[in-house]
């Protein structure tokens, strides 16, 4: 992922927490904005009650691989964050990467969605 496709800023974050619309599963959250960009810009975000470190960044990198591959679905011109469930099981990337899809479909961030 390029550096200007990436939320950084607390500013950012605060900005799309609390003016952003906001969908759920049973896995994941997302917050989103529209920005005035023609690119995406993306925030990955877990909770310490999710475990250690080790298991919080296995889970950020799982699911940064599957926005990486599936990104090319999503419509543009958006900031996202991506936050994870606390209390959440033992997750696999398939589990990652079919709730990642399923709450692009609902959130209406996908192509050819209104």
């Amino acid at each position: 992922m390029k550096k200007m496709e990436r939320l950084k800023s607390d500013r950012d974050f605060q900005r799309i927490y609390k003016n952003g619309n906001s969908f759920a599963n049973k896995y994941l959250i997302v917050f989103f904005m529209k920005n005035k960009m023609n690119i995406n810009r993306v925030g990955f975000v877990t909770t310490k009650k999710l475990g250690n470190s080790v298991k919080r960044n296995k889970y950020k990198r799982r699911l940064k691989e599957s926005y990486r591959l599936n990104s090319n679905k999503l419509k543009k011109g958006y900031d996202m964050i991506f936050l994870f469930r606390k209390n959440i099981p033992e997750l696999e990337y398939k589990d990652i990467n079919s709730a990642l899809n399923h709450i692009i479909s609902i959130s209406g961030l996908k192509k050819g969605r209104k």
